[in-house]
């Protein structure tokens, strides 16, 4: 039923690998939704990839090469069982893995969905063993003016009982961060579905999660400048 209410936009423009030139590149990987295809955004240097690379410029002094994985529509176990394979296959600096809208939407189980990412996670730690995996969870459906009524309120709980289970599966997991539940969506946020960010919601986005994430967690990217340099 939120399905049909919400108009359908494309991903973005292929190719969803890029790179942002610069010093020491970090090699990023961006996985999950339709968030990861850049839904709501012409091309993924708009969509999340290119926020976090010029974040990274500003921040770090670095360059970037990125590359999204997934699929508008997928879930947790929609990544399990079809895309973390080519995600596993490069090594990455830090990994952003954005999932759980869809699984809330499919009304999937806490145990099933806290598994699954759980999962995917512990694939990408085999994989990447030194990269930061940041996990980005539940969007705030109380939040959605796409949503109406009952829907929108039931939405929310559930998502919200689904973002707690998957919290609990990956905390105290080594160089793993679950990103707070986003703050208040600015008007600038949404793209014309009101469902999905649009550039400057990207932009907010990224720049939201790296103000989120501890320096500790953080250092490692400064260092590795500081030293190559």
């Amino acid at each position: 039923m939120a399905r049909a209410s919400i108009p359908r936009l494309p991903d973005a423009e292929l190719p969803w690998t890029g790179s942002l030139p610069g010093a020491d590149l970090i090699r990023l990987l961006v996985l999950g939704d339709s968030t990861a295809a850049g839904v709501g955004a012409d091309s993924q240097s708009e969509a999340l990839p290119g926020s976090f690379a010029r974040e990274f410029g500003d921040r770090f002094d670095r360059g970037t090469t990125w590359q999204a994985i997934g699929e508008n529509g997928a879930t947790a176990r929609d990544i399990l069982t079809r895309f973390i394979d080519e995600a596993t296959t490069n090594r990455y600096d830090v990994v952003f893995l954005t999932i759980g809208a869809n699984d809330a939407l499919e009304l999937r189980s806490r145990r099933a969905f806290a598994r699954d990412v759980r999962e995917i996670v512990h694939r990408l730690r085999s994989a990447n063993p030194d990269a930061l995996l940041l996990v980005s969870l539940m969007p705030r459906f109380d939040r959605f003016r796409s949503l109406k009524g009952p829907l929108r309120w039931n939405l929310a709980l559930h998502a919200a009982s689904l973002d707690d289970a998957a919290r609990a599966a990956v905390r105290g997991l080594d160089k793993v961060f679950a990103l707070p539940k986003p703050p208040p969506y600015t008007p600038t946020f949404w793209s014309p579905d009101l469902f999905h960010p649009g550039p400057a919601g990207y932009r907010e986005w990224a720049e939201f999660v790296l103000d989120s994430v501890p320096l500790s967690l953080l250092a490692p990217l400064r260092r590795q400048y500081s030293r190559r340099g």
